[in-house]
């Protein structure tokens, strides 16, 4: 463990866990035997890093030479076996971000850039490229491939092995390669305690937008101007109009 790091109350460092430099580990985190967590990252309270993870390392960027950069993670996190979770770059904001209550299955990756909501899942092998966005409350199963500068959506659900290239709609399955909107995510809107009703206007939305031949910006036109659209929907067309103004279907991507 570096000298300059900083450990709040009862933290917990195994035996041949490694801890770099300039970094903070909160309250009650857990680093398990022959974990790493690089320099420059800050964990907030009740985190745990099991064998053989690594967290905070450096980016896969040919790009990169060595700045200062950084991994902020928020609170009770569980980073499992040989997960990596990559520092940002210069090339975006020197941050990775990470929310709380997340759970990260074995083997999967983070790469540079990214940003992580709360209580995502990633399952097993899921790859992100760099500069990627997760919203809150996603699951993305097994081994499924995310490209760079792609959104997945709020409480959405991604299939595993799927191949995603384009951002994913909030409240949406997406999966197949290529992959497509398939259906609402009712199941886990139920679970997030959404109401019959919101789920139906939803379904709603979905036929109109996915199984109509009309153009979508007009489809989006005619939900947005109608008075009793809900704040759902409204936010699913927020989605979508981000989307028109990105590149290649990505909106991070301008």
């Amino acid at each position: 463990m570096h000298p300059t790091v900083e450990l709040g109350a009862e933290v917990r460092i195994d035996a041949y866990a490694v801890v770099g430099e300039n970094t903070v580990l909160g309250d009650r985190c857990r680093i398990d035997s022959f974990a790493v967590v690089g320099p420059n990252t800050w964990l907030g309270n009740d985190n745990r890093v099991y064998h053989h993870a690594a967290v905070g390392s450096d980016p896969q960027d040919l790009s990169y030479g060595d700045e200062e950069t950084y991994l902020v993670m928020g609170d009770g996190n569980r980073v499992r076996e040989f997960v990596t979770i990559n520092r940002g770059t210069i090339k975006g904001d020197k941050y990775t971000r990470i929310g709380s209550g997340n759970l990260f299955m074995a083997c999967c990756h983070v790469a540079h850039d990214c940003l992580i909501g709360d209580h995502v899942v990633l399952a097993n092998n899921v790859l992100l490229a760099g500069h990627v966005t997760v919203e809150g409350g996603a699951i993305v199963n097994g081994a499924a491939g995310v490209q760079q500068f792609s959104t997945i959506g709020r409480l959405s659900y991604v299939g595993g092995l799927t191949r995603i290239v384009h951002d994913v709609p909030p409240f949406m399955i997406v999966e197949g390669n290529p992959s497509k909107v398939r259906k609402v995510n009712t199941v886990g809107l139920t679970r997030a305690g959404y109401a019959d009703d919101q789920i139906s206007a939803l379904r709603d939305a979905h036929r109109r937008l996915y199984r109509s031949r009309r153009p979508r910006s007009e489809i989006l036109t005619a939900l947005e101007s109608e008075s009793s659209v809900s704040a759902e929907v409204a936010e699913l067309c927020q989605f979508l109009r981000r989307v028109e103004r990105g590149q290649r279907g990505r909106s991070r991507e301008l």
